[in-house]
């Protein structure tokens, strides 16, 4: 770990898909910091990024039932005052098709089932440090919100997951969870011409983390922390 990180402000965070874009960004801000940070990747480029940050990097990925089922073990011990889930992937299409079932497969896999395995294996650690595990999803998941069939298979994942995450926050009381919408983000999916700034986005986002409190367990929020009623 290179000697300039510092672990000073008592923090200890979990970042799942944090090989580039939103999750890289929340370990390069957490650790600016002084959080003592954990972050997963799946390739040998992404654990780089992660140790030259000061992370602890794993690898993992959230698509491979054998990989991910070791993040357990892998983080036995720990206890989590924040966790994220930011393993995401765009579909493209709209409703005048099926989707290909690679592709269905790709974006559940990746938007939902993952999700799905981490929450029973991280849940309990963040419960231990009555923290929050927060679930990046998207305003595309707004039920309410629906205008166009647009990457409908995205939509449908990440509502999935808007709905996941709020069946399972009764089994975690003593933890907070939430779904939160990074807005319209200039990444690789949001483009260049997106209105956010990556770092502003995530700036945002633990602002709203910092602030969350049991009132809103299970809720869908945005990154500034308003809530999406009716999703």
């Amino acid at each position: 770990m290179p000697d300039r990180v510092r672990h000073d402000n008592g923090m200890n965070l979990l970042v799942i898909g944090a090989s580039r874009g939103i999750g890289l960004e929340f370990v390069r801000q957490y650790a600016a910091q002084g959080a003592r940070v954990i972050a997963t990747a799946r390739d040998d480029a992404g654990l780089q990024r992660l140790e030259a940050l000061g992370a602890r990097a794993l690898r993992i990925d959230v698509t491979d039932a054998a990989s991910i089922s070791g993040l357990g073990w892998q983080l036995d011990g720990e206890q989590l005052d924040v966790a994220l889930y930011v393993a995401g992937v765009m579909s493209r299409g709209g409703a005048t098709q099926p989707p290909a079932q690679d592709d269905f497969d790709r974006v559940m896999r990746t938007n939902v089932w993952g999700a799905m395995q981490a929450i029973p294996q991280v849940a309990p650690l963040v419960e231990a440090a009555a923290g929050r595990f927060v679930f990046i999803s998207s305003a595309m998941g707004h039920i309410a919100g629906v205008s166009s069939s647009y990457s409908w298979v995205y939509r449908a994942s990440k509502a999935a997951l808007n709905m996941a995450v709020r069946a399972a926050q009764p089994d975690y009381p003593k933890a907070v969870l939430v779904a939160m919408s990074p807005g319209w983000v200039q990444t690789d999916m949001g483009g260049a011409g997106a209105p956010l700034a990556l770092p502003d986005s995530v700036a945002a986002m633990t602002r709203s983390i910092a602030a969350l409190t049991p009132a809103v367990r299970g809720a869908f929020l945005n990154y500034d922390g308003r809530r999406f009623d009716g999703w």
